[in-house]
């Protein structure tokens, strides 16, 4: 019985070592919805050449994350990570409110 009672020890690679779990994508962005409870929508805009004409684009992508303590409001600008999927929307969470 004393058997079950100790951790599982991490996977080891015999060529790499001890296993670790990737870094995390963080996005910082505005907050242009906070009507939701424990939600904010959180706008990203980001600068990228057009495929074809190489202009710089503006390119704005909506998130939606998750916010524990209705800590962020409406024109604050934010910073979110990727998490695991919170629900059929939300994969990313409220790190800090950066400015508000």
């Amino acid at each position: 019985m004393a058997e079950q009672d100790q951790p599982l020890p991490l996977p080891v690679s015999p060529q790499l070592g001890p296993v670790t779990r990737g870094s995390r994508k963080t996005r910082t962005g505005e907050v242009i919805s906070s009507s939701m409870n424990k939600t904010i929508v959180v706008r990203t805009v980001s600068r990228v050449p057009h495929p074809k004409f190489g202009k710089i684009v503006k390119q704005m992508k909506r998130f939606y994350a998750h916010d524990e303590q209705n800590q962020a409001k409406t024109g604050d600008t934010v910073r979110i990570m990727e998490t695991r999927p919170l629900s059929k929307l939300k994969r990313w969470r409220l790190v800090e409110v950066i400015k508000k």
